[in-house]
């Protein structure tokens, strides 16, 4: 018995929603996977926040046809697809996936889509190669607590600096009363 038409009006909803989420979504030919392999695969992306999600190509097509921002995923859609939707952490997710297809040599790379883009794969690992939100934060964060520093080691400095000159002044005038008179003695003689 095939599906009904609610239950796929329902998948397609789902699809939606859960795209709705999504930042950057891969597709790959799953086609030789065993159960436990894409079981594996689902654990190894839920760590990032990532999901995998198998279902029949044109229930896909359907769910993106209208979403400009998801629509060049047409393009990839052809024989056995599984789509990872990643939320958040693309860097973990992506390099979640290549290691799974390092270790399986299973799965297919056919493309991703990200902000109405069609992706291929060096693109994808180019994205995932970009420091994550966490990193750009704490990069950010070292950067303004260096300024503040040094902000602070310089106004700390201009006291000093002032207190060594009042110092000098005495030495200087000591000094240039010597010269002036050792002048005066040099033109009196």
């Amino acid at each position: 018995m095939g599906r009904t038409r609610e239950n796929k009006q329902a998948i397609i909803t789902e699809l939606k929603e859960a795209l709705s989420d999504t930042q950057l979504t891969v597709v790959i030919d799953y086609q030789g996977l065993s159960v436990a392999e894409i079981t594996d695969l689902r654990n190894r992306l839920r760590t990032s926040g990532a999901q995998c999600k198998v279902t029949k190509n044109t229930l896909m097509h359907l769910a993106v046809e209208e979403d400009e921002n998801w629509k060049p995923m047409t393009q990839f859609l052809s024989g056995s697809s599984a789509f990872l939707l990643v939320k958040d952490d693309i860097g973990s997710a992506v390099r979640a996936y290549q290691e799974f297809q390092k270790n399986t040599k299973k799965t297919e790379f056919r493309g991703g889509v990200m902000q109405g883009q069609a992706l291929n794969e060096q693109q994808v690992k180019a994205i995932a190669d970009l420091p994550s939100k966490e990193e750009l934060i704490a990069q950010i964060a070292g950067a303004i607590n260096s300024l503040a520093t040094k902000l602070a080691v310089g106004i700390n400095e201009v006291p000093s600096s002032v207190a060594r000159g009042i110092n000098e002044v005495p030495g200087s005038l000591g000094r240039a009363l010597a010269a002036i008179a050792a002048k005066e003695e040099g033109s009196a003689s």
